[in-house]
């Protein structure tokens, strides 16, 4: 992992395209900008996780059409 320190209004730039900014500092809160292409998803780690499980949940409740045709029958 890389670490950088950065002050408030200075900017962090990844690949030429994605740019990272401290906004503010407020106590342990720190604000980031973040400009990148529009086809870059961003989501902080907590929402991440949380996409991934319901994701996985979804996956895992597939049903086989043929089953699902057989259970309307009766």
């Amino acid at each position: 992992m890389l670490v950088l320190g950065r002050k408030k209004g200075e900017t962090i730039v990844i690949n030429d395209d994605i740019e990272i900014t401290v906004t503010s500092i407020e106590g342990d809160m720190v604000r980031l900008g973040i400009n990148a292409p529009k086809q870059i998803t961003i989501h902080r780690k907590e929402v991440y996780l949380e996409i991934q499980e319901e994701n996985k949940q979804a996956t895992s409740n597939v049903i086989n059409l043929s089953d699902f045709l057989s259970m309307r029958k009766k």
